[in-house]
């Protein structure tokens, strides 16, 4: 199917099956099953990012490999001296397993751990081209390419697209919002629409501002006639802030409720554009979006879209 999509835009399928592709891979195949130096490595890297504030994209294991046979496909874990394939009957011996590597290495498989380094041993790249989790991702593998003496690419992050057809952007126009706008979190947008369309202002800063300057006045009084009461006094200011937020939010809370069609709409879009507050890329399917449009959904992203472009692109629908 992709091929059929993609083939004629220069896009290579592979079938990383193909027992040839498996037995080249075979010596790295050999040093994760006998080394298992994989889980110390990727983890200890896990940690680091961690620290700097990356979220772990992938759990490594102590061998992060799949065995095949015909529907089957189960991982390889080493207990008292043997390899074993879970939920099978499968036993092997060391010497047993090396032998099956050697005369079958098609039946090996990498799991998400490994699968960077089989790719980039057989069809290497001076650079990986991808979005933000992907090159989290691939950050996590760079000790392990070390270990097993393969080069580890350059990592590109890829610009990123929103796209909003003619439904989305009459919406967006109609609530009031720039595209820039969108970008921001739900609740704030919430806010500002219900305060550009409040019959009275709900911005009290100015209120707020009388009242820290009428209570300072006490203050200043109380200090010179009993010090003692200067304490009342800051307490009774904090009485009359928190009554004060109280009502202010009462009073937002009855405008929004004036608002609550337009705000749902508003809650709706935002959720569209950006679902679980993500990205589009991360979320929905292209399949909604080609049965709209057909092929020419793919040529539109290649005339707007360049991988090394880092500026995020939007693209809108014109509306009727």
């Amino acid at each position: 199917m992709v091929h059929h999509l993609l083939g004629d835009r220069g896009l290579v399928v592979l079938n990383m099956n193909e027992p040839r592709l498996k037995r080249a891979f075979l010596p790295h195949l050999r040093t994760e099953l006998f080394e298992q130096a994989s889980e110390a490595l990727v983890q200890e890297t896990v940690e680091a990012l961690t620290e700097a504030g990356f979220k772990p994209q992938a759990t490594p294991r102590r061998i992060n490999l799949f065995y095949l046979r015909a529907q089957l496909r189960e991982r390889i874990v080493e207990e008292e001296g043997q390899f074993r394939v879970l939920n099978t009957d499968y036993r092997f011996t060391r010497a047993e397993m090396l032998a099956e590597l050697e005369a079958h290495p098609e039946r090996f498989s990498p799991n998400v751990v490994m699968r960077p380094l089989y790719q980039e041993s057989i069809l290497p790249n001076l650079a990986y081209i991808g979005g933000g989790g992907e090159l989290a991702y691939w950050m996590e593998r760079q000790r392990q390419f070390d270990h097993f003496g393969l080069n580890f690419p350059i990592l590109i992050r890829r610009n990123s697209a929103l796209w909003m057809d003619k439904s989305v952007a009459k919406r967006r126009e109609k609530l009031g919002f720039g595209i820039e706008e969108l970008f921001e979190d739900t609740e704030e947008l919430v806010k500002r629409y219900v305060q550009r369309h409040a019959g009275e202002s709900l911005d009290f800063s100015e209120q707020h501002q009388q009242l820290v300057a009428l209570f300072a006045a006490y203050q200043r009084s109380a200090k010179q006639v009993d010090p003692s009461l200067e304490k009342t006094v800051l307490a009774e200011r904090a009485k009359q802030e928190k009554a004060l937020g109280q009502l202010e939010g009462r009073l937002h809370r009855a405008e929004k409720q004036k608002h609550d069609t337009a705000l749902k709409q508003l809650r709706s879009l935002r959720e569209k554009l950006f679902p679980d507050n993500g990205l589009q890329e991360r979320h929905d399917n292209f399949i909604g979006y080609y049965l709209k449009h057909g092929p020419a959904f793919f040529d539109h992203l290649y005339d707007k879209l360049d991988p090394l472009d880092k500026r995020f692109v939007i693209i809108e629908d014109q509306p009727d």
